[in-house]
């Protein structure tokens, strides 16, 4: 059997850690991993290499796993934001039409203004407040632009193997009987297990466009730490504080959105996939990811 080659961009990031463990259980695909620091290196923002790299693989599918998140860093520092969120974007998606692939791209809950009063749907107005938005943004644009062939994914408050909420709010509970966390923004925690599982799912249909994927329902930080506390049998008393109290203790150079609840609205429409509770996808990975 020919196996389907895959590149996955961004391989060591959460997403791309999560894809590989769920893909390597299966033998129709065969993933060729890249990263700016892996063993096989990408540089996304550099048109040529990439068109180069993709017509050598001839891929079945590009996965673009690779970001700039860290978000109040790209307030000072625009250009490299926009070279990896939207003109990296941009490039896959001319080399997987040249050659092509299918592309899957992440986009973010950012793209959104943050004030609303219900889920944002699919087809909601765009309305970035800071940098790391505006270029996501940007990048979904790219794509739409450049390939046909396209599943872009909004996920929210993603964690996996790697630097995440779940891991700090742990880390500060070695040391801290109580931590201070906002209780007004509003959003759901997404498992990169349940995104990688959405990714697999949609890649062999041709139910190509625009999809919100987070896990169900919604929380605010202070009460996902606490679940996190109870589920991880940590004594850690969670302070609820607003976003200014919080910002006035730790500022922060970008604006947080106040509400980022995703309806994954166009999955519902078109598939039978659905997204895990965030409550149920936080007990399994603590309990197999950091048990």
């Amino acid at each position: 059997m020919n196996t389907k080659k895959i590149i996955v961009t961004g391989c060591n990031g959460q997403l791309g850690k999560a894809v590989n463990r769920l893909f390597a259980k299966d033998d129709t695909y065969e993933l060729v991993n890249t990263d700016i620091n892996a063993d096989l290196k990408l540089d996304i923002t550099d048109v040529e290499k990439v068109t180069s790299f993709v017509k050598e693989i001839s891929p079945y599918a590009v996965i673009n796993c690779a970001a700039y998140t860290a978000v109040d860093k790209q307030e000072n520092d625009v250009d490299l934001s926009y070279r990896i969120n939207a003109i990296g974007a941009r490039n896959l998606a001319i080399a997987s039409k040249d050659s092509g692939a299918k592309l899957v791209h992440i986009s973010t809950d950012y793209v959104f203004p943050g004030d609303a009063k219900k889920p944002y749907i699919e087809f909601d107005p765009t309305g970035p407040k800071s940098v790391y938005g505006r270029t996501k943004l940007a990048g979904e644009e790219f794509v739409k632009q450049m390939t046909d062939a396209f599943f872009i994914i909004r996920t929210a408050w993603l964690y996996g193997d790697g630097h995440n909420f779940v891991k700090t709010m742990l880390k500060l509970s070695e040391n801290h009987d109580e931590v201070s966390v906002v209780d007004d923004q509003l959003g759901t925690p997404t498992s990169a297990s349940e995104l990688a599982k959405c990714v697999k799912y949609l890649l062999p249909t041709e139910n190509y466009g625009l999809f919100h994927g987070t896990c169900e329902g919604d929380t605010n930080w202070a009460d996902f730490a606490e679940r996190i506390f109870a589920l991880s049998g940590k004594d850690t008393k969670v302070k609820h504080v607003t976003s200014g109290e919080y910002e006035k203790m730790n500022p922060a150079s970008a604006k947080r959105p106040a509400y980022s609840i995703l309806d994954n609205y166009m999955l519902r429409l078109t598939t039978q996939f659905s997204f895990a509770p965030w409550q149920e996808a936080l007990e399994t990975y603590i309990r197999e990811d950091l048990g």
